[in-house]
């Protein structure tokens, strides 16, 4: 039991690891402001959140973003950091309950969709109600800002309501739609390392 634990604790750091590097390749998308960057770096979460249980995913997405904070600091005061550990820990947290129900692929497939889509719920959610007043504290600026970068590649922005319609809803559900795409054929691939001990238990026990 404790060695299960400690084997437990490994991969949720590898995983964790693996998540803050993927954080440094963003690309930035034309149809939204330029403050929303799609990575991967949810992809280690969802990982671990199938193989080893929701709470992995929190983990990971916890100790990715505190190893960004200790390494590359933060340029939003946190609330970027913030922002990128509960929207990642709602959809690794929601898809991987699902999986756990029924582990099958089809159930796995289930899990992103309905993930994808409360996660950009959510991040609207939060968004309009905590995360951008809390940008325009940190930046010293108006929230009418944000919603003039949003203008910028979408007219019909024009409040902050429209903002998060427009832009923060619909890049959230890319977001999810593209990390799902890129979870489904890997971790069958990388589910046999996850599950490694689980194995070599099976062969001890024959």
């Amino acid at each position: 039991m404790r060695q299960k634990g400690l084997n437990t604790i490994i991969k949720i750091s590898l995983l964790s690891v693996m998540a803050f590097i993927l954080m440094f390749f963003e690309i930035p998308l034309p149809i939204f402001p330029s403050f929303l960057k799609i990575d991967l770096s949810d992809l280690p979460a969802l990982f671990g959140a199938f193989a080893l249980g929701p709470a992995a995913g929190i983990g990971i997405e916890l100790l990715k973003n505190i190893l960004h904070i200790v390494f590359k600091g933060t340029q939003t005061g946190f609330v970027g950091e913030l922002a990128n550990f509960a929207v990642g820990a709602t959809l690794a947290v929601t898809a991987g309950t699902i999986y756990r129900a029924n582990k099958s692929k089809k159930t796995a497939i289930l899990g992103l969709v309905v993930g994808s889509i409360v996660m950009s719920v959510v991040a609207a959610v939060l968004n309009y109600t905590v995360l951008l007043p809390l940008y325009a504290k940190v930046y010293k600026a108006p929230i009418d800002a944000f919603v003039a970068m949003g203008a910028t590649v979408n007219p019909n922005i024009k409040t902050v309501k429209d903002l998060v319609m427009w832009s923060i809803f619909p890049f959230n559900l890319l977001k999810g739609v593209v990390v799902s795409a890129v979870t489904v054929p890997l971790y069958k691939r990388v589910s046999p390392i996850l599950h490694s001990e689980v194995i070599e238990d099976k062969r001890r026990t024959a």
